[in-house]
C-alpha cells in the first residue's frame, strides 16, 4: 500500500513538472481578477433624478436592465449616460447605442484624468509616464464602438466592428493570457480579420472582459480567472442575444478554458469554437449544451506541448482536438504559430467567416 502511494505520489509530481514546466512558469505575474460592478454603481443606486429606481449593476439581469431601459424616454435615457457613464457603458442588457456613447465620455473622462496625472509635477517621473501612456491609448479608443470600457487594475474594454442591430450574425472572440485594456488591438485585429473574410456580414465584437493571465505561468495552468470570468460573458451574451439572436464564440488559447466554464446557454449561444486550446476544463465536448468545433492546431503553435492533464487543480483536461473529445473538427492550414489563425487566406479563418456566418464551416477535416 505505501509502495503504491509512493508511487502515486511520484506520478503526480512528474505531471505537475510536466504542467508547470520550469521557467516562465513559476516567473509569470499571479492576477487577482477584477469582479463586482463597474466603478460609480454606488452614485448611479443613489440617483432619484429618473424618478424610479435604477436597476443594480451587480444584480439586475441583463433582461431586466433591458425592460427599465425600454420604459424610458430617449432623453431620460442620454440624462443617465451623460451623469452616469461608467456605469452605463458596462451595463448589460442597456440600448446598445447609449452603451456607446457612455463609454466614449467615459473614455474622454478617463483621458482628460490621465492628463493631469502627467502634468502634475508633485507625481514621480514613472507615475507620470504611466499616466501619459494611458491618455495616449485612451485618445486610441475615442470614437470607437465601445460596447464596455473599465480603467482599473489591467483594464477591460469590448470593440464593435459592424452593426449588432442590423448585421445577420454577430461573433464574439474571448483571448487568452496577456490581452488587457493596453494590448486588445492584437485581438481587434482578429475581429477585423472575422468580419473581412465574413464579408462584412457579421458583426464581431472584440471581448477583453476578463483579468486575463500574465505570461505562461501558475495562472495559466489553473481554472480560477476563468471561473471569475466567466458570469461576465454569461451576462454580455445574456445581453446581445435579444438584440443579434445567438452568437458564435471563439475562445482563443486560455479563453477556451473560460468559454468551457461559462456554460453557455443555446438562447443566447449557437455555438462554440476553441483555437490553440489547452483544453477547455470538460473531458467532452457534449458536456456543453451547444455545438462545439475545435482547430486542428496547426505544426508552429507551442501549445501541442502542454500537456492534457487535470490534476490537483492544474490542467485543463482533455484535448479538444482528439477524437475522445467529440467536437468537429476545424482545418488549420495556412496558419502559423499560437496566434495566427485567423491570418488571411489560411483554412482556419474561411472556416471562421463561414461557420460565423451561416452556421456551417465550409470545409472540416
Amino acid at each position: 500500500m505505501l509502495s503504491r502511494l509512493r508511487r502515486g505520489t511520484a506520478v503526480a509530481g512528474l505531471v505537475l513538472a510536466a504542467v508547470l514546466g520550469v521557467g516562465s512558469w513559476a516567473s509569470a505575474d499571479a492576477q487577482t481578477p477584477l469582479t463586482g460592478p463597474p466603478p460609480g454603481s454606488a452614485e448611479w443606486m443613489a440617483d432619484t433624478a429618473p424618478g424610479v429606481r435604477l436597476p443594480d449593476p451587480a444584480k439586475a439581469s441583463p433582461a431586466e436592465v433591458a425592460a427599465f431601459f425600454a420604459g424610458l424616454t430617449p432623453e431620460a435615457q442620454q440624462q443617465l449616460a451623460l451623469r452616469h457613464p461608467q456605469v452605463l457603458g458596462n451595463l448589460d442588457g442597456a440600448p446598445v447605442a447609449l452603451r456607446y456613447l457612455a463609454n466614449s465620455l467615459a473614455v474622454a473622462e478617463e483621458r482628460r484624468r490621465e492628463l493631469a496625472r502627467a502634468a502634475d509635477p508633485a507625481l514621480p517621473r514613472g507615475d507620470r509616464e504611466l499616466s501619459a501612456r494611458k491618455a495616449a491609448r485612451y485618445a486610441d479608443l475615442g470614437g470607437r464602438r465601445l460596447l464596455a470600457f473599465d480603467p482599473r487594475g489591467r483594464g477591460q474594454v469590448a470593440e464593435v466592428f459592424g452593426d449588432l442591430e442590423h448585421d445577420a450574425r454577430t461573433a464574439v472572440l474571448v483571448p487568452g493570457s496577456d490581452v488587457d485594456l493596453a494590448s486588445s488591438d492584437r485581438l481587434a485585429g482578429m475581429a477585423r480579420a472575422l468580419r473581412a473574410a465574413s464579408g462584412e456580414r457579421v458583426a464581431v465584437v472584440a471581448w477583453t472582459g476578463y483579468t486575463t493571465p500574465v505570461g505562461v505561468g501558475i495562472d495559466a495552468a489553473r481554472e480560477e480567472l476563468a471561473r471569475a470570468g466567466a458570469p461576465r460573458l454569461q451576462r454580455l451574451v445574456a445581453g446581445l442575444a435579444p438584440v443579434t439572436g445567438p452568437v458564435t464564440l471563439f475562445c482563443h488559447s486560455y479563453g477556451s478554458v473560460l468559454c468551457g466554464q461559462s456554460a453557455p446557454d443555446p438562447a443566447h449561444v449557437a455555438g462554440v469554437v476553441v483555437l490553440a486550446s489547452p483544453g477547455m476544463g470538460l473531458e467532452r465536448a457534449d458536456r456543453l449544451r451547444v455545438p462545439v468545433w475545435a482547430v486542428a492546431r496547426n505544426p508552429e503553435d507551442w501549445i501541442s506541448d502542454v500537456p492534457n492533464v487535470s490534476l490537483f487543480g492544474f490542467g485543463h483536461g482533455a484535448d479538444p482536438t482528439s477524437p475522445g473529445f467529440r467536437a468537429h473538427l476545424l482545418p488549420s492550414t495556412g496558419s502559423h504559430g499560437h496566434s495566427d489563425y485567423f491570418a488571411p487566406g489560411s483554412a482556419s479563418l474561411a472556416a471562421f467567416a463561414a461557420l460565423a456566418a451561416t452556421g456551417s464551416p465550409t470545409t472540416s477535416s
